[in-house]
């Protein structure tokens, strides 16, 4: 037997990605010379903790493909294969079959066939093989009546009740990552828990915790604190990335560590550990999930430079050495020596301080710049989370080149910042949201779309006013399953200091925003989350892109596993004027020649609409940027119409 090209899985050997309780297809090729039939297996079972092989049965699709599916019981590491052998009695009941179609005379066939019978019985229990020793007997008579019984169902039955596999193949194993849905869908808010304390007033964790209700409200499933520890005063950045700071300035959380203490630490002007625990509790009782920023970067102040100076990098004169992407220097920053003499004890200790955080009821990590440590670090960190931790979810925020991006992807983190944010045309946008939903990429790699960041306001975000936000949103929320806005998104601010950086940057210094102020799109916002709430073709990974005859209007097209539910989704690119275009709807979507029409239900107007052949007419403008319709799924009629073939 031959085994091959068992998939899913990703090049390199790394794990494809799952969730776990949800049906995923496992395909193989199994290879037999001449008209030998075949049979086979998938074999699986958790790696760690090691558990016994369980089996799901192949089914052949045709072509010498098979298919089984597996629905991952719990989140953690799997690893399955594919053991195939030849079905020796099947092939020779196959054979005389149609020689019997030309002759009669088959005697040698038929010792034969008692023969195979013979040793199927020799292992098998005592009752098949009394079975199995007559049906020898039977057959070695000769004749009609032994022909008969050597193409009967029964004995058909019988014959393979105990499946030989002495002469079976088993392939290499693949390796499956499941994880909880939340790594594959979910709506993220980021804020700052330091701003919530009022104008020119320090927030604390329960300053923030008085936020929750109202982020709920909008719909969201996570909340994102950037780093909440004690903020190094050396080097420490003023107002605007200022390189000096003015006394008050209160620093980058991302310089994590003073006396106050590290990276297992809270800033005591937000509170205490105690304070901290409340906010969690608050949290879950609006229904979110905390995300922590985890930053292996320290301030010049950090306790760990004192206490294991051979975890930091130094200059031949002793100096530590400040973080740098030249011509920028950050000395509020000093790097880790990654692959120094004492690293065992340093991974260990970054691995150990997440998992406090862990158990203070963190269940998700936004990892800061990961392409900027080594790759086996963090295959070695992701992996360990998934052994002893596998209900967290880590999101990779690397905006980087693209392999680097996807190699971290491979090692283990569930989601990943993309390209999103700058893609804008048409065209350009398809092909990026195309190239990270469909396989491979989609086996190793999701995408989570963030209209905007701390460190990234968007050119578009600039000029094009609420309706440029409103368009963004409408591409973030309703084209992926998964994706986040920063705090003040929805109040539309874009101010800009240079390029890309907000003005007066809340990563420098504390900002206030009033509960109301004119022209905010809350109400925008709570809509796409509540059809993401309603809708799980939303949720899902599942998306067809569909051609528009408007170079400023994208649609597509979503649907859940089981097909049931199914979206329709067409968004204006263009912040200043309206467009009409034509959308061309896909084969699926449409009934069957002399059924009736498939109706839409318009989600954002409530009319309904029925679908016909042809094209589908689109009017948006910058008020109105996105529509999407319910479609109800087209009947089912086998014998007409192979539904979603």
């Amino acid at each position: 037997m031959v085994v091959e090209r068992l998939l899913p899985q990703v090049e390199g050997g790394f794990p494809v990605h799952r969730v776990a309780g949800v049906p995923t297809q496992l395909d193989a090729i199994l290879l037999k010379e001449g008209h030998v039939l075949v049979a086979g297996v998938v074999r699986w079972r958790p790696v760690s903790p090691e558990g016994p092989w369980q089996e799901l049965p192949l089914s052949s699709l045709g072509n010498d493909r098979w298919r089984a599916e597996f629905i991952p019981p719990a989140p953690g590491l799997y690893e399955w294969t594919v053991e195939a052998w030849p079905r020796r009695f099947a092939t020779w009941q196959d054979e005389l079959r149609r020689k019997r179609t030309v002759t009669s005379a088959l005697s040698g066939e038929l010792g034969e066939g008692a023969t195979l019978l013979e040793e199927i019985a020799a292992r098998a229990d005592a009752s098949l093989a009394a079975r199995l020793a007559e049906h020898a007997r039977v057959l070695r008579q000769g004749g009609e009546p032994a022909l008969d019984r050597a193409l009967s169902p029964g004995l058909a039955s019988d014959a393979e009740a105990t499946p030989d596999r002495h002469l079976s193949s088993t392939a290499r194993p693949v390796r499956l990552l499941a994880s909880r849905p939340r790594a594959e869908e979910g709506a993220w808010y980021e804020f700052f828990p330091r701003s919530t304390g009022g104008p020119d007033q320090h927030g604390t964790f329960a300053t923030a915790a008085a936020l929750l209700p109202e982020i709920a409200a909008m719909g969201f499933d996570v909340v994102y604190l950037p780093p909440i520890h004690p903020i190094g005063r050396t080097g420490r950045k003023g107002r605007n990335n200022s390189p000096h700071a003015a006394p008050g300035d209160v620093g980058s959380p991302w310089a994590i560590g003073a006396e106050e203490g590290g990276h297992d630490a809270v800033h005591p002007q937000l509170g205490t550990l105690g304070d901290f625990a409340a906010f969690v509790a608050a949290a879950r009782k609006s229904g979110l999930e905390i995300a922590l920023d985890l930053t292996f970067q320290c301030s010049p102040d950090h306790p760990w430079i004192r206490t294991h100076p051979a975890w930091f990098q130094h200059r031949p004169d002793g100096t530590l050495k400040t973080a740098e992407n030249p011509p920028k220097r950050y000395d509020d920053v000093v790097n880790f020596d990654w692959l120094g003499p004492d690293r065992a004890a340093l991974w260990d200790a970054l691995y150990e301080v997440t998992c406090t955080w862990v158990d203070r009821g963190v269940s998700l990590f936004r990892v800061d710049n990961p392409h900027t440590k080594p790759l086996p670090f963090w295959e070695w960190f992701l992996a360990r989370f998934q052994r002893e931790h596998p209900e967290v979810v880590f999101l990779s925020e690397a905006f980087t080149r693209p392999e680097i991006m996807y190699g971290l992807a491979r090692r283990g983190f569930h989601q990943s910042y993309t390209y999103f944010t700058w893609r804008t045309g048409r065209d350009e946008l398809r092909a990026y949201l195309e190239e990270i939903s469909r396989p491979p990429v989609s086996d190793f790699f999701c995408g989570n779309l963030w209209p905007n960041t701390p460190d990234i306001l968007p050119e578009h975000l600039q000029r094009g006013g609420p309706a440029a936000f409103r368009q963004r949103l409408a591409l973030a929320a309703l084209a992926s399953p998964v994706y986040g806005i920063y705090a003040g998104y929805e109040l539309c601010e874009a101010r800009a200091l240079h390029g890309e950086e907000y003005l007066d940057s809340e990563k420098y210094q504390l900002v206030h925003r009033p509960n109301e102020r004119p022209g905010h799109i809350r109400h925008f916002v709570a809509r796409l989350n509540a059809l993401r709430r309603t809708h799980p073709a939303l949720r899902s990974r599942n998306i067809q892109f569909l051609d528009t005859d408007s170079p400023f209007l994208l649609a597509w097209w979503r649907w859940d596993d089981a097909r049931r539910d199914q979206v329709l989704v067409a968004v204006s690119l263009d912040p200043y004027a309206p467009h009409s275009a034509h959308v061309t709807l896909p084969a699926e979507l449409l009934p069957p020649a002399g059924r009736r029409p498939v109706e839409a239900v318009d989600l954002m107007g409530g009319r309904r609409h029925l679908l016909t052949p042809g094209a589908l007419d689109v009017s948006l403008s910058p008020e109105s940027p996105v529509a999407a319709w319910a479609v109800t799924p087209p009947p089912r009629d086998e014998h007409a119409y192979e539904y979603f073939a």
